[in-house]
Parts: C-alpha cells; sequence; structure tokens
C-alpha cells in the first residue's frame, strides 16, 4: 500500500492526556512540534493511529485532526523557510 504525508495536530487540556498522545505519534511520526505531527501512514496505519489517539482523549473538550497532505501541491508559507538537508520534502519556517 502507498504511504501518503498526513499531519495530526491536537489541542488537549489534560497534562497527562497530551503526554499519552504523544508517546502514542512518538511510534508513528517523521517530526513533530509541540502539537502538530507529521506522518507517512498508509489508510489503514492512519485508522490505527486515529483510534489510538482517539481512545486517549475526551472527545467532549480536546480536539484532534488528521488530514492528508496532497504531496503533488506546492507549499504556501510565511517566514524564513529552509529544507531540511536528510529529507528535501520537509520544509523548517523560522
Amino acid at each position: 500500500m502507498n504511504r501518503r504525508p498526513a499531519v495530526i495536530a491536537y489541542d488537549i487540556q489534560s497534562h497527562r492526556a497530551r503526554r499519552r498522545v504523544l508517546r502514542i505519534l512518538r511510534e508513528w511520526r517523521l517530526d513533530g512540534q509541540k502539537s502538530v505531527h507529521e506522518c507517512h501512514l498508509t489508510d489503514p496505519e492512519a485508522e490505527e493511529l486515529f483510534l489510538q489517539l482517539v481512545e486517549a482523549v475526551d472527545l467532549s473538550r480536546d480536539r484532534l485532526l488528521l488530514a492528508w497532505l496532497a504531496p503533488r501541491r506546492q507549499a504556501i508559507a510565511r517566514g524564513c523557510g529552509r529544507v531540511d538537508a536528510l529529507t528535501r520534502e520537509l520544509l523548517s519556517i523560522r
């Protein structure tokens, strides 16, 4: 199956739940910063990851997003950016 780039973002109020979600994402992600993480996933992997994350959060208070990225579309960014030397697809904004 083809892996596709995805972004997972969250807004979680509980420190304990936030740590649980971060622990789960560290097993799946390529890179991340605070509450936004990039992964390359197949459809079944994305479904499994999302189920794991949903179990760790309180859906009445917290927010969770998994968004597929269109790899052929040009990235639009604001700020000074640089391409990472190891993976030319990742763009760091500073």
